[in-house]
């Protein structure tokens, strides 16, 4: 649990809008990490987060955004003409709707992926859909909401990424590579928190320790420094 509960928003009022999501942004960009960098890709970002990372870039959609039903957020996706999807966030999984979202996205015939803290439950996200799972170093400030049974539920297409601040981050993320065995899982995907750590220090770890997974920068913030809607 978060020692400052004050900073955790309050429950989205689900019960008020039956079949809606509630929206932060939906945009055409290209995709910015993971296996798929460089598609073209939709980002549906859902409003609200349980936790508080210190590195978060992302803290205009912990509120406000927009309640929109599913048909209304397919319909718009559609405009794009693109196969890429990418449900985001805040954290997605605090909607409980997302899970239905992401198989209507399935149904439609779009590669899916879907981009989450690892602090909820993914067991119920449908079997077709990527999922890139964050787990969360000391150095983010939200290491013990890591929710470890969600590693039993990801699959050979699936990715676990750290975002790494230091050297402490680093040495941690291996620990649990060995822990959990997650090179047997699944890729593993290592980046550099956004100007806290020097990409080139992370590399040469990497290769000083032959570490097998792979080594991303986050794309979105080379071409446009993060800009919302990008």
């Amino acid at each position: 649990m978060c020692a400052d509960t004050s900073a955790v928003p309050k429950k989205l009022p689900m019960e008020e809008h039956a079949g809606q999501l509630r929206i932060s942004e939906i945009f055409l960009s290209l995709q910015g990490e993971s296996r798929s960098v460089g598609y073209p890709t939709v980002f549906v970002r859902l409003t609200g987060c349980p936790l508080r990372c210190g590195y978060c870039d992302t803290s205009y959609a912990f509120q406000g955004g927009q309640w929109i039903t599913l048909d209304a957020i397919l319909a718009q996706i559609a405009t794009y003409e693109t196969r890429h999807i990418t449900v985001t966030g805040g954290e997605p999984l605090a909607q409980k709707l997302c899970v239905d979202l992401l198989t209507h996205l399935c149904d439609a015939g779009y590669v899916v992926s879907l981009e989450t803290s690892g602090a909820l439950d993914v067991s119920a996200v449908d079997v077709r859909v990527v999922k890139v799972m964050d787990i969360k170093t000391p150095g983010s400030g939200e290491v013990d909401k890591n929710l470890w049974q969600n590693i039993e539920h990801l699959s050979s297409q699936d990715q676990i990424k750290f975002v790494l601040c230091d050297r402490n981050d680093y040495d941690w993320a291996k620990q649990i590579l060995k822990q959990y065995q997650l090179l047997s899982c699944c890729e593993i995907l290592f980046s550099p928190s956004h100007e806290q750590m020097e990409a080139k220090t992370l590399a040469a770890w990497i290769l000083e320790d032959k570490l097998q997974i792979r080594f991303q920068l986050q794309l979105h913030k080379i071409l446009w420094d993060n800009e919302p809607g990008r």
